[in-house]
C-alpha cells in the first residue's frame, strides 16, 4: 500500500548544505530492492482462491503479473524518480488536483473493505488454534473483525511503535516459513504415492472456460499485486537506475511468482476444490498435512504464527493511508476541519475512528451472509474495484505528463510508456469490468444482490464521496499552516 508523503523542495542551486544534510549518496543494490519489493506485495492469503484452480493457477498468476504487475513497477520508478509526494502528486500534476484528490482518497477508501477481509482471514485461520468449525461462523468472523480492529485503532492512536518491527518480520514468519513447509509438505506427500486432489496434468494447464464467471476469481490477483508501485520512490538510490531498476523488477516478479504459485498448487494437492474455504484454505492445507504425517498439534503452531504476523502487519500501517490523506487535505482543504485533527501524538484519530465504524458496518454483514467465503470474495472484489482507480489514473497521468514536461529530470524511463501504460490501463479496465461478474463457485445467491454490493461499494466509497467532499469543500478548511 503506498502511502502519500507532502512534496519535498529541493534546495536552491549553489546553496550551501546544512550540518543536518547528507555528505554522500547511499546506494542501495538492486537485489535488496528486489527483496523489498517482494516484501511489500508477497502473501499466502490469495493462495486458498487460486488453488481452486489447480495447475491452472500458474496461467491465471502470470497473465495479471505480465499486463498489470510489470507496467504498474515500470510507471511507478518513472513517476517516483521524476516527482515526490506519491500518487497525488504525479496525478495532480499529470491529470489535476481534483483528481489527485481521487487517487488518495481512493488509497484510504479501499482499506474500509480490505480490513474486514483481511481480518476475515485472521479470525478463520486463528479458528484452527481454539476450534476449525469456527472458521465458516459467520458471527464469530464478525465479532473478531470488530474486536482487533478497535483494538488496532487503540494502540495506533497512542502512538506506540512497539509493534513496528512486526512488518519486516512477517515476511520471514508468516510468508516464507509457512509457504516453504507447506510446499515441502506437498511435495512429500506426492513422493510417498499420493494422488493430487487437483489433476495436475498438461491439459490442466488452462482453466476450463465456462463463460467469464470460470475466470473471475483472476481479479483478486490485481489486489495481491497492488502495492508493486510502493517501492518506486527508491529508484534514485540504484546507482545505475535504467538498468538496475528493471532488474530487481523482473527479480522481484519471479520472486513473488514463486510464493504465490507455489503454495497455491500445495493447497490443491491435499484440498479438494469443493471443501476449500477462501478464507482457511491455508489452515484447511496444512491440517491435512500434518494429520496425515501425524503432527496434527503443529496446526496451532502454524496458525499462530500466521496470526501474529498478519496483525503485526495491520497494526504498522493501520495509520497509513490515513495520514496520507490527511497530509493532502490539509495543504488543500478536501476534509472539514474535524477529520484533519491530530491528536497530541500526531495521529489522525478521527479519521481513523470514521472509519472504523464503517469497516464495522461491513463486518457485521458477516454475521448475516451464510457464506464466509463468498463474503470474503464480495469484500476482496470491492477492495481491488477500488484500489484499480489509483491505477488508471497513474497509468493515464504517466502519458500526460511525458508530453506536457518531456523534459522534467527522471532518474528512470519507462521504454514504450505508452505501450506499457496502455497495457496497464487496459488490463485495469477489464479487471474492474470482471469483478461485476460472479464467481461460478459461488452462484448460489441472486445476481442484483452480487451487483448491487460491488457496485454499491466502488460507487459510494470510491466515488460519490471524495465528489461529495470536492463539491462543499470550504475555503477556511485549509489547514491555517497552508493558508496563503
Amino acid at each position: 500500500m503506498t502511502l502519500t508523503e507532502p512534496a519535498r523542495e529541493t534546495p536552491a542551486a549553489g546553496a550551501s548544505p546544512t550540518p543536518s544534510a547528507p555528505q554522500a549518496q547511499q546506494f542501495i543494490s538492486w537485489v535488496t530492492l528486489a527483496m523489498m519489493t517482494t516484501a511489500s506485495v508477497a502473501n499466502l492469503r490469495p493462495s486458498p482462491s487460486m488453488a481452486l484452480y489447480g495447475l491452472a493457477a500458474v496461467f491465471l498468476y502470470l497473465v495479471p503479473a505480465v499486463v498489470f504487475l510489470l507496467p504498474t513497477a515500470l510507471v511507478s520508478a518513472e513517476l517516483a524518480s521524476g516527482w515526490t509526494g506519491g500518487v497525488y502528486r504525479w496525478v495532480s500534476e499529470g491529470l489535476s488536483k481534483p483528481l489527485g484528490f481521487l487517487a488518495v482518497w481512493c488509497q484510504f477508501a479501499m482499506t474500509i473493505a480490505y480490513y474486514p477481509s483481511l481480518l476475515a482471514y485472521v479470525a478463520s485461520t486463528f479458528a484452527y488454534v481454539i476450534d476449525p468449525r469456527l472458521a465458516d461462523n459467520g458471527l464469530y468472523i464478525a465479532v473478531v473483525i470488530v474486536v482487533i480492529y478497535w483494538a488496532g485503532v487503540f494502540i495506533s492512536s497512542r502512538g506506540t511503535k512497539a509493534v513496528a518491527g512486526l512488518a519486516g518480520m512477517g515476511l520471514v514468519i508468516g510468508t516464507l516459513i509457512p509457504g516453504v513447509v507447506l510446499v515441502a509438505l506437498g511435495l512429500v506427500f506426492l513422493a510417498q504415492g499420493n494422488p493430487s486432489a487437483a489433476p495436475m496434468d498438461s491439459g490442466h494447464f488452462l482453466p476450463p472456460w465456462t463463460g467469464l464467471a470460470s475466470l473471475v476469481l483472476i481479479v483478486g490477483n490485481f489486489l495481491s499485486y497492488a502495492g508493486m508501485e510502493m517501492n518506486g520512490v527508491h529508484v534514485a538510490s540504484l546507482r545505475e537506475p535504467g538498468k538496475q531498476f528493471p532488474r530487481s523488477v523482473f527479480a522481484a516478479t519471479g520472486l513473488v511468482l514463486l510464493i504465490f504459485i507455489l503454495p497455491a498448487l500445495a493447497i490443491s494437492w491435499v484440498m479438494p476444490g469443493e471443501d476449500l474455504s477462501l478464507t482457511a484454505g491455508v489452515m484447511q492445507a496444512f491440517q491435512g498435512f500434518f494429520d496425515h504425517f501425524g503432527v496434527g498439534w503443529l496446526t496451532k503452531v502454524v496458525g499462530v504464527l500466521l496470526v501474529a504476523a498478519a496483525l503485526g502487519g495491520m497494526l504498522t500501517w493501520l495509520a497509513g493511508p490515513a495520514k496520507g490523506l490527511l497530509m493532502v487535505s490539509r495543504q488543500e482543504g478536501y476534509l472539514p476541519p474535524v477529520l484533519q485533527k491530530l491528536n497530541r501524538r500526531g495521529v489522525p484519530r478521527n479519521i481513523m475512528v470514521a472509519q472504523g465504524v464503517l469497516t464495522t458496518l461491513i463486518a457485521l454483514l458477516y454475521a448475516f451472509i451464510p457464506d464466509v467465503s463468498s463474503a470474503y470474495w464480495i469484500f476482496s472484489v470491492i477492495t481491488t474495484q477500488i484500489y484499480l482507480v489509483v491505477y488508471l489514473l497513474m497509468f493515464a497521468a504517466v502519458v500526460r505528463l511525458r508530453r506536457t514536461q518531456p523534459d522534467r529530470p527522471r532518474g528512470f524511463r519507462v521504454p514504450a510508456v505508452r505501450l506499457v501504460a496502455g497495457v496497464g490501463f487496459v488490463a485495469s479496465v477489464a479487471a474492474m469490468c470482471i469483478g461485476f461478474v460472479p464467481p461460478e463457485q459461488f452462484g448460489g445467491g441472486p445476481l442484483w444482490r452480487y451487483l448491487l454490493t460491488v457496485g454499491g461499494g466502488l460507487l459510494v466509497l470510491g466515488l460519490l464521496a471524495p465528489l461529495a467532499f470536492l463539491k462543499f469543500r470550504k475555503p477556511h478548511w485549509v489547514a491555517p499552516e497552508h493558508r496563503a
